[in-house]
């Protein structure tokens, strides 16, 4: 039985201030730059670990060293699998990205919400074929037609793609009453949508918070042709396989995607108040200068094992009056 499975990629919260064992061996296992080479030269791939000394220019030994103390810390699996001779141990990497929280003082009153949004849980939708919804064991209501949406299996879809329109999700705002709300950050797995799929297929995908345009983001293409780590062996090889992962983060001072700045749409514009639910709405405008539609994934379609991501820091020690 096989410990690398090529699932198993994901973002990881780790905060210093806790300052418990495992973080604190993940900091210290960053802190070196051939292990910063070996985790980037992994990326996506199971390589073995001879395989990483020779391509790294490393004695076999110093790999070998290197890869025990990143696999303590969490950020390797390894395994043993049969070779020409005997077993060798191959790696794989656990996380495509960690975000470090960093310690704020003995006196901070910051907390983090997080939540997790099933993609099929939506509330509301507009949508225009090409379009249709999977499960991961098959397709939901026909093809390319949009009351398919209204399906009541929608609730277990795994993967949703449209043209043009979108999705919308509510979900209840338990920051505690009168707290100050400093960030919120999205996260989704997410490409463009081409028929079959296209290497080269931009689109501009928006995402709204109770009804404000965060901005555009632009994606490259609709990824296909190589299945993805979670697809399932149903669903055709030349059909889309699975997104990119996206970090959508609104602070005091704008908005970001993947720390890149977005737009000036800052957390206090977004309304956000304890007596309403967050709306969040993700889709691709019929005006936007890219119009290529979208692929939304769930934790079982794709590459990453996880539903639409929802984190909301806040301090309790500023109080806010909330309407």
């Amino acid at each position: 039985m096989t410990l690398i499975r090529p699932v198993a990629r994901k973002s990881l919260h780790v905060d210093a201030a806790e300052a418990d064992g495992q973080a604190l061996e993940m900091l210290k296992a960053l802190g070196n730059e051939t292990r910063i080479a070996i985790l980037r030269y992994l990326g996506d791939r199971v390589v073995a670990v001879n395989q990483i000394a020779q391509d790294l220019g490393l004695p076999a030994s110093t790999a070998t060293m290197h890869i025990v103390v990143l696999e303590k810390a969490g950020l390797l699996h390894t395994e043993m699998r049969p070779a020409t001779r005997g077993l060798q141990k191959v790696c794989a990497r656990t996380y495509d990205e960690l975000v470090i929280d960093l310690p704020r003082g003995d006196h901070h009153t910051r907390s983090a919400l997080e939540l997790t949004v099933p993609i099929g849980g939506y509330s509301d939708f507009q949508v225009e074929p090409t379009c249709g919804l999977a499960t991961a064991e098959g397709l939901i209501g026909y093809l390319d037609d949009p009351n398919s949406f209204y399906e009541p299996e929608h609730l277990r879809a795994q993967l949703l793609w449209f043209r043009t329109g979108y999705v919308e999700y509510r979900v209840p705002n338990r920051v505690p009453q009168g707290a100050a709300i400093l960030s919120l950050q999205l996260t989704a797995e997410v490409c463009s949508e081409a028929p079959l799929n296209d290497p080269d297929w931009p689109s501009d995908i928006s995402v709204w918070i109770n009804g404000v345009h965060l901005g555009e983001w632009t994606c490259p293409a609709d990824f296909g042709g190589t299945r993805g780590r979670l697809t399932p062996s149903w669903w055709e090889e030349k059909d889309s396989q699975f997104g990119v992962l996206k970090r959508w983060r609104v602070t005091e001072s704008g908005t970001a995607v993947d720390g890149m700045a977005l737009s000036a749409v800052g957390i206090a514009a977004l309304g956000l108040v304890r007596s309403a639910p967050i709306v969040i709405r993700i889709g691709v405008r019929p005006d936007a200068a890219n119009v290529g539609g979208l692929n939304l994934f769930g934790r079982e379609f794709g590459n990453y094992p996880q539903d639409i991501g929802l984190r909301i820091e806040y301090d309790t020690g500023l109080k806010i009056a909330d309407g």
